[in-house]
């Protein structure tokens, strides 16, 4: 009973790094065994010591977590969070809805009249006349100087409608890339939760491979010693060293998988590398929505994949209307005002400046346009039937995509069933083998067995919730709502 309550204490200290369960058949490591006494000394002396540190600093000592470093207990929904904040994918599609907004107002401004001012001074050399035939030829004296001033303002009044749709195709892109900053954002959420739960997952077979590797070291003295007495071959003992080779290589293998997953998911979100991020053990504990398949296709409408190639085909369209305009005249009403001099009419120049100002309207149409943007015109219909197919293929593709992810999470909890199943078999046979083993009737080695697969079934348990929770994720991503 004291073992107990001492094991619910180094639970709620570590943060729910291990489920209770899981922390009971810790107890067993030697290592830990051997702090037991310092702990209940210090106990004794009343120390102010930190206990929850001190035990993060035993587990770490006994090999139970990868490194000892700044530690984070990370939530999925904090994970999100700081994603959306540092996450340098989300951030550039966000500089580019900045871009699209700017692109907005510069296509508006074209709706504002054009204002332009020319200034400009000259030097005028003396002029040579002669008769048609080049002969009598005199000089002809000229200002040395010239000065020329112009402003002038344009207001378009009838461009065929350009503008318009100029201003229409800038708010459509930037619509576009609104909706790509969200499914960016999705899609970095659901890379973020597969680095997460697979985090999970690696620490729970970390688990697995620590209990088997002192379960089989402890086997193997046992062998040592029944080979010393002749009641034991030598082939047994090399038999399970290397299993416990083995072992240690795929314990090695497992902790620089959470070193490369846990530097993955802190420099995603923005967190200092050398942090140890350590998930929140209730994810899989918690109540998810369970839906139909027709509901979850009936949610399809706001996938961002569908909703960009609606936009495609609305851009396409667009460009249509920009095509015909093009064919149009363009209408503006003019307003000038020159300061000139000398005046150039007279020979010799009247050295004098002359000011005149004048209004007007402004009519010009490209006749080239009529055969020119037949060609173009037919192009963009091509392209707005090519953007209206790949509509019908999205909204095919996410379909199907829901189909797959439903299919798939009906699965995994039918595969949860058979886990909690084996799980429960695993134990009354561990229980069983147990007996016989303390009344002599079974072997160390069956022992041995019966404990592996038990540990073995409650790690598959937990990858089974790990992935009902992975496909729920995805069914979300792919509708939009993650």
């Amino acid at each position: 009973m004291q073992r107990y309550y001492f094991l619910m204490r180094i639970g709620i200290m570590a943060n729910g790094l291990f489920q209770i369960k899981q922390i009971l058949s810790v107890f067993e490591h030697p290592i830990v065994g051997a702090f037991l006494g310092i702990l209940r000394r210090l106990k004794e002396r009343k120390s102010r010591m930190n206990r929850k540190k001190f035990v993060t600093g035993l587990l770490c000592m006994a090999g139970l977590l990868p490194v000892c470093a700044q530690q984070r207990v990370l939530s999925v929904e904090e994970m999100f969070r700081l994603a959306d904040t540092n996450s340098r994918s989300i951030r550039s599609h966000r500089l580019a809805v900045d871009e699209t907004r700017q692109g907005t107002k510069t296509a508006k401004s074209d709706k504002l009249p054009s204002i332009e001012a020319n200034l400009s001074f000259s030097y005028i050399g003396n002029g040579w006349m002669t008769d048609r035939d080049f002969s009598d030829g005199q000089k002809a004296s000229m200002p040395h100087y010239g000065n020329s001033f112009a402003i002038k303002a344009t207001q378009v009044v009838y461009a065929g409608g350009a503008i318009n749709r100029g201003v229409r195709l800038s708010e459509l892109r930037e619509q576009v890339a609104e909706l790509e900053l969200q499914d960016s954002r999705q899609e970095v959420r659901l890379l973020l939760v597969g680095y997460y739960l697979e985090l999970y997952q690696l620490y729970n077979r970390q688990e697995v491979y620590e209990k088997n590797i002192e379960q089989t070291r402890m086997l193997v003295k046992e062998i040592q010693a029944a080979f010393q007495q002749g009641t034991a071959l030598k082939s047994d003992i090399t038999r399970y060293e290397l299993q416990l080779q083995s072992l240690e290589l795929g314990l090695t293998s497992t902790r620089n998988r959470i070193k490369v997953l846990n530097r993955q998911l802190t420099t995603t979100i923005g967190l200092d590398p050398e942090t140890v991020i350590l998930p929140d053990t209730t994810v899989l504990t918690r109540e998810m929505e369970r839906r139909d398949e027709l509901a979850w296709q009936g949610m399809k409408d706001e996938s961002p994949r569908l909703k960009l190639a609606d936009l495609g085909v609305e851009i396409s369209k667009q460009q249509q209307d920009l095509v015909r305009a093009g064919r149009r005249p363009n209408i503006g009403l003019v307003a000038a005002n020159h300061f000139d001099g000398p005046i150039l009419i007279e020979v010799p120049p009247i050295d004098k400046n002359f000011n005149y100002w004048y209004v007007g309207i402004g009519v010009s149409y490209k006749f080239d346009a009529l055969f020119k943007n037949n060609k173009k015109l037919k192009q963009a219909r091509i392209a707005t039937r090519k953007a209206e197919e790949e509509r019908l293929l999205a909204e095919e593709q996410v379909a199907n995509g829901i189909h797959a992810a439903w299919v798939e999470l009906d699965e995994a909890y039918s595969r949860l069933r058979t886990r909690e199943k084996s799980v429960q078999l695993a134990h009354e046979n561990y229980d069983v083998v147990r007996y016989r083993y303390l009344n002599g009737l079974s072997l160390v080695t069956d022992m041995l067995d019966a404990s592996n697969i038990q540990l073995s079934s409650e790690l598959e348990l937990t990858n089974a919730r790990i992935g009902i929770l992975y496909q729920y994720y995805l069914l979300k991503r792919t509708v939009g709502g993650l």
